[in-house]
């Protein structure tokens, strides 16, 4: 009552005198609140032109050195046979000449495995930037050697612009989710997370349009096909001067604390004197000082509080790739055919299939945005599972009911749905939310690894197991995602709007480790 009465006029005492403390409380409400708007972190050029540029420039044409195979590749074998019987009097049979083109394939994934396992020690000595520029190199070289090879009558050339662009592969898958998360603001960092993702998707589509018989995929213009992302990279890699580096890179890891405030206000858009700008080089500080040790393969692999996210992360990475996405693709166009499409008809199916995998893709950053990882992977992988199993019960059956063949059509297009919900995008960022930046890269590169590797064990031994178990073949796929659906429930915390160091501590326990309980208590406090 004293407080209300304090602030009415008095006799004596004029009006303005009277509002002069009120009008002071409003206009500094209204000063700290237009502050609170200035630090809020920006949508700045800088930042989209990082992670547009890089998905655009090196993870979507990595997706398409994955797709671009598939369409030419009748043509491409007959080239190579005429090849070797023109310059070395090599006459290869039919074993010989499937053992080259398992080869030419293969070597791709090898080189991803490569380059994966040096993802770690490349991002922490070059920096993130530094690791983009390599990858660039590195496809630029790969485009180079598809676009002569031909001309040069060359299966060398070949193998080598595989392995290169194999290499650069291992790379992106490495580090590049790591480096869109160390640019984000934790605020942002949901509607970032899934571009490298986004980016391998959109490759393999643009490979499926490139590589169509009416545009690059003729037998004169295969080596068109397989070169034409070299303009991407072009593009993309003309403005590097201007990409930033990883603040937390710079800060962390290298201690240029100058540099990383430099960074953080490009990237931010925030004032020299912002407090948001301070707080965030505090959090740097305190992660600095507090930081794992471990930042090898050896220290963390032995390390075991970082046990269980390192197999989470590993599990994702492989599971993604055993459940089957690339067998769909890989098996689509006979279903199509099945169904009664022609050639060319299946082959457009198998476009629209890219590309509503794609379409379903951009819902990424909408969907991360709003909702938890938790609930999105589990939808995801159950939806999956399902939509294996029928498709196997089907295809198995096909001749058994007329309208299975469309059934199994239905289960192919709700499958590439239901994946891009969290089997697709959420692998490959899921370690920058997992682990602090000290055993970040080496981490995510051990995943990128099984990643590389489940993609050669799929692309090498599919075939085989077609050929012994028919329609039945893809009954392991469904179970591979039973088994992410329970790992997802059990040990998977909810990363959504939290920072690394606040995850950690959920995971630490190994198996042992109870992040809903854990998570309940701290909501709950």
């Amino acid at each position: 009552m004293e407080k209300a009465k304090a602030s009415e006029p008095v006799e004596g005492q004029s009006l303005s005198q009277a509002e002069a403390p009120l009008m002071a409380h409003e206009k500094k409400q209204t000063q700290a609140g237009e502050s609170f708007q200035q630090d809020q972190p920006k949508w700045s050029f800088s930042l989209n032109l990082a992670c547009v540029g890089s998905s655009i420039g090196a993870a979507l044409p990595v997706g398409y050195c994955t797709g671009v195979m598939n369409s030419p590749a009748v043509l491409m074998r007959s080239w190579c046979n005429e090849t070797l019987i023109a310059r070395y009097d090599l006459h290869l049979g039919a074993s010989g000449l499937e053992l080259l083109w398992s080869a030419v394939v293969s070597i791709f994934l090898v080189g991803g495995a490569i380059g994966s396992m040096t993802g770690a020690s490349t991002a922490n000595r070059f920096g993130r930037r530094g690791c983009f520029y390599i990858c660039g190199m590195l496809l630029a070289l790969g485009a180079v050697c598809f676009a002569v090879c031909r001309l040069l009558v060359s299966v060398e050339l070949l193998l080598l612009g595989r392995l290169l662009v194999g290499l650069a592969g291992g790379l992106v898958t490495a580090f590049m989710p790591m480096y869109h998360s160390e640019l984000a603001a934790l605020s942002q960092r949901s509607t970032l997370s899934p571009c490298c993702a986004m980016g391998l998707t959109a490759g393999v589509v643009v490979a499926q349009i490139c590589s169509l018989q009416s545009l690059f995929g003729g037998e004169d213009r295969w080596h068109i096909a397989l070169s034409f992302f070299g303009l991407l990279v072009l593009l993309c890699y003309a403005p590097f001067r201007w990409y930033p580096e990883s603040p937390k890179w710079l800060y962390i890891v290298k201690g240029r604390k100058e540099e990383a405030r430099q960074q953080l206000q490009l990237l931010r858009g925030y004032s020299s004197d912002s407090a948001a700008l301070q707080a965030e080089l505090n959090e740097m500080e305190l992660e600095a000082s507090a930081k794992v040790e471990a930042s090898g393969f050896m220290e963390v692999l032995r390390n075991p509080r970082l046990r269980l996210p390192l197999i989470i992360v590993c599990a994702f990475l492989g599971g993604q790739q055993l459940s089957g996405i690339n067998a769909i693709f890989f098996y689509s166009v006979s279903i199509f055919r099945k169904a009664g499409l022609s050639t060319q008809a299946a082959e457009w199916a198998n476009l629209g299939a890219g590309s509503l995998n794609l379409a379903t893709s951009m819902v990424g950053p909408v969907l991360l945005e709003r909702v938890n990882r938790r609930p999105l992977m589990l939808f995801s992988t159950f939806f999956c599972a399902v939509c294996l199993f029928l498709f196997a019960m089907m295809l198995y059956f096909i001749e058994s009911f007329s309208w299975f063949a469309m059934g199994c059509i239905g289960c192919i297009f709700l499958y590439i749905f239901f994946y891009q919900f969290g089997v697709g995008p959420m692998p490959f960022f899921i370690g920058a939310e997992l682990f602090e930046v000290s055993p970040r890269p080496a981490a995510m590169a051990l995943g990128s690894v099984v990643y590389w590797v489940c993609n050669f064990i799929i692309g090498m031994a599919f075939p085989t197991l077609q050929n012994a178990w028919g329609a039945l073949v893809f009954l392991p796929f469904s179970i591979a995602c039973l088994l992410l659906f329970g790992l997802t429930k059990r040990y998977l915390p909810e990363t959504r709007g939290r920072d690394p160091s606040e995850v950690a501590p959920l995971v630490a326990d190994g198996f042992k480790s109870k992040v809903l309980r854990t998570r309940t208590a701290s909501q709950s406090s």
